[in-house]
């Protein structure tokens, strides 16, 4: 009789402690603290090229903005789930490479701004501005600015070439 009980406290002793270690080794179990402002942007661009969701999306703060490359692409942290998510699901992410890199912190340490060159196969160079924001220690994304740098001696030429397509949509 003692041996049952000890083999049951054994049992369920080794359960319970399966289950606080499929907890906390849990991606949802505790969100991602990153303690420096470059390591968050360099998690972010591996966990879009690896299609991690539940990683890329911790990065962001709430409240967050993400403005992409085209005009109507200022979407809250909601609205850039929807657009990205059924690509990560996919197991399609994006890929950019970080060329170079310059953040600046307020004078309180609280808040970061960067911007970086990034290199990706299909745009070619594009450019990641953004602010970061420090909270209970942890860095988060409050806005990300991706673009397309265009050559000046270029823009006179591809503002006309958006202006015909806004003409075209319009009709």
């Amino acid at each position: 009789m003692l041996f049952d009980r000890f083999t049951r406290f054994l049992v369920i002793g080794a359960l319970v402690s399966a289950a606080a270690t499929a907890l906390a080794t849990s991606p949802s179990a505790a969100p991602l603290c990153l303690p420096q402002p470059p390591r968050v942007l360099d998690q972010l661009h591996h966990a879009a090229a690896k299609a991690d969701a539940n990683t890329y999306f911790q990065l962001f703060m709430p409240a967050a903005t993400f403005v992409g490359t085209d005009a109507d692409e200022i979407w809250s942290l909601a609205e850039f789930k929807r657009f990205a998510e059924p690509y990560f699901v996919k197991g399609q992410g994006w890929t950019y490479r970080v060329t170079w890199r310059q953040v600046k912190l307020s004078s309180d340490q609280t808040t970061a701004w960067f911007v970086e060159r990034l290199y990706n196969e299909s745009y070619g160079e594009t450019r990641g501005s953004g602010v970061l924001v420090k909270q209970s220690g942890c860095w988060r994304i409050a806005q990300y600015h991706l673009t397309i740098p265009i050559p000046n001696h270029l823009a006179k030429n591809i503002v006309s070439i958006i202006q015909q397509d806004s003409k075209a949509s319009e009709k």
